[in-house]
């Protein structure tokens, strides 16, 4: 990175207090008040540093570019139900034509059948796609899933999210980052 870039462009990787991401994706970042924040506090340890420093009236400090928590955060056992994780389940296509813009999402089982918004009953679909299933059965329009519904684990959702890295990664970032871009989403 730039020395001259803006502060703003430096974010600090947050790794829990065993070296892992809190999260893969998003990717769990800081920005740079809210690590040298945490240094100051005694929350966290600088793994590793910009060549960017910010300037007090009375001190230069480099800004951290890695941090790890001294404290271990227990990740969630099991992930929230939300759009978000649903599409990132479904590997952010639509599971009925494998498009992947425009998403929304589908209940397999309409709910004027009795379908509930829940892992095993919602599945990402491409506009056209949910407009046109509607309200039927898949059975009666011929229309079924790819993959069926099921409620995935954080591991699941982080294994995904590995298939879609952010646009930046800093250098000092790849050495507790496990992108596999072999990988087509």
């Amino acid at each position: 990175m730039n020395a001259a870039a803006p502060v703003d462009a430096c974010p600090a990787l947050v790794l829990n207090a065993d070296y892992r991401p809190l999260s893969y994706f998003p990717l769990s970042l800081w920005g740079w008040q809210d690590a040298i924040k945490a240094v100051f506090l005694d929350r966290v340890n600088i793994v590793s540093e910009y060549e960017r420093f910010v300037h007090s009236p009375t001190a230069q400090i480099r800004l951290p570019s890695v941090v790890a928590l001294k404290t271990y955060v227990r990740p969630a056992s099991h992930p929230a139900f939300t759009r978000f994780n649903v599409f990132l389940r479904d590997r952010f296509t639509c599971q009925y034509c494998g498009a992947t813009d425009d998403l929304t999402f589908d209940h397999v089982i309409p709910r004027a059948h009795g379908g509930q918004t829940t892992w095993d009953n919602v599945v990402a679909a491409c506009s056209p796609c949910n407009l046109r299933k509607g309200g039927y059965m898949p059975r009666d329009i011929d229309m079924h899933p790819m993959q069926k519904p099921y409620k995935p684990s954080v591991n699941d959702l982080h294994r995904n999210g590995r298939l879609f890295p952010p646009n930046y990664l800093h250098e000092s970032w790849l050495d507790f980052l496990y992108w596999d871009t072999e990988l087509e989403p």
